[in-house]
């Protein structure tokens, strides 16, 4: 489970860049819309690199707590977005669907690890 717990956080890190490129060529005459959109660029390499972290200290309950709502709130976005273009199967939804949930999934399972 550790392996997938890093595979996962190391593919989201990874699609931070491939948001920001993609972001660039779609709207590198839109400096607004730009600048917006590497703002969940960087958002996707903070979660990630929290996961990451956590996956390193899976003892700290308090990490993988503060990983759960990280993650849920990105699936969120990530729900919304495939709405927005009216595809919940585009590629790009599904893969971020299931490396967040499955993240706050092993979050959740390390945060309530020896809680009684």
């Amino acid at each position: 489970m550790k392996i997938i717990d890093r595979l996962f956080g190391v593919v989201l890190f990874l699609g931070g860049f491939g948001h920001g490129a993609g972001s660039y060529l779609a709207y590198q005459k839109q400096p607004m819309t730009l600048l917006w959109a590497w703002s969940a660029s960087l958002t996707i390499f903070l979660l990630a690199s929290v996961n990451l972290l956590r996956s390193w200290h899976p003892g700290d309950r308090a990490l993988a707590w503060i990983c759960i709502p990280g993650c849920l709130a990105q699936a969120g976005f990530v729900f919304a977005f495939g709405r927005l273009i009216g595809n919940m199967l585009d590629v790009r939804v599904v893969v971020n669907l299931i490396l967040t949930l499955g993240l706050a999934a092993i979050s959740a399972r390390d945060a309530l690890k020896g809680a009684a």
